[in-house]
């Protein structure tokens, strides 16, 4: 009877040292999901913020104000960087801490992005506004001038006019597929597409049109077949240009910029020429 109780202890021990091992081996296995989850949220997080790092690189403007805030959000998104690498995946109370500041930063840097646009838009309106006010200015002084020298103003005229001008610059980036892209990383060429505009005076016959396209670092972008021209006895480098028959009738034409690499995000800017003088220009933002 006593070896029998003995053998249901043994037993009973037997079972809860069974029982316990199993437990213990789910709650190792519970810890051990939960970590690997926690270092894969990590993980994402640090990507997240290189990202957000490489889109403030793209960031640029004109304005030191703004200049000397992105540097100082750049630095912070570095150093955020540096903590989150530093940081166990386990500390969920540092990591959640860190994802709100990663949200913080992206509206922060687009923030800066409207910022950046309305300060160009304005920019852009200010410099027309003076534009129109220079034209005026010079139509009164040649108002003034007009009994004094007429024979003179009257010559000066057909001069201006016979100066052919353009409208609807534009410029789109095409992938290799030849559809319209705003991905910089997909670009393979670009199209800058303008009219001249219908003018009787304008000398008749061939019109080399002229286009200087610079990235967002303001290099000019150019290939094997750039050439150099003059516009008012200045030399320039061109990115690419095309010859076309004016007959003193609107004519639509497009140039093909290829054989650039290297494509990155924020603005290009393309200006159009002829020899006889700048045509205009036109933006592209590219992301």
């Amino acid at each position: 009877m006593e070896e029998q109780s003995l053998k249901k202890v043994m037993y009973a021990l037997i079972a809860v040292a069974v029982l316990l091992a199993g437990t213990l081996a789910y709650i190792w296995y519970q810890k051990s999901s939960l970590v690997k989850d926690l270092t894969m949220e990590k993980e994402e997080l640090t990507e997240q913020m290189i990202a957000l790092q490489n889109d403030y690189a793209t960031l640029s403007s004109d304005y030191d104000d703004i200049n000397l805030q992105l540097d100082s959000s750049r630095l912070e998104v570095q150093m955020l960087i540096e903590k989150i690498t530093q940081t166990e995946a386990t500390n969920r109370t540092k990591i959640r801490q860190y994802e709100k500041e990663l949200g913080t930063l992206r509206s922060i840097m687009r923030n800066y992005i409207v910022q950046i646009d309305s300060l160009n838009t304005l920019n852009k309106q200010l410099t027309a506004d003076a534009a129109a006010a220079r034209r005026e200015a010079a139509e009164s002084r040649r108002k003034q001038q007009e009994l004094s020298k007429e024979v003179e103003n009257l010559s000066g005229q057909v001069a201006a006019g016979s100066v052919i001008k353009a409208r609807g610059i534009m410029i789109e980036a095409y992938n290799a597929s030849d559809k319209v892209t705003d991905r910089s990383s997909r670009v393979v060429r670009l199209l800058t597409t303008l009219s001249l505009v219908e003018n009787d005076l304008a000398p008749k016959g061939p019109v080399r049109v002229y286009i200087r396209v610079k990235g967002p670092d303001g290099i000019l972008l150019t290939n094997d077949s750039q050439r150099t021209f003059e516009v008012n006895g200045e030399p320039m480098i061109c990115s690419a240009s095309r010859e076309v028959d004016y007959q003193g009738k609107e004519v639509e034409l497009s140039i093909y910029l290829n054989d650039v690499t290297g494509y990155v995000k924020g603005i290009y800017t393309v200006e159009a020429y002829t020899e006889q003088t700048r045509l205009g220009s036109a933006e592209l933002m590219l992301r």
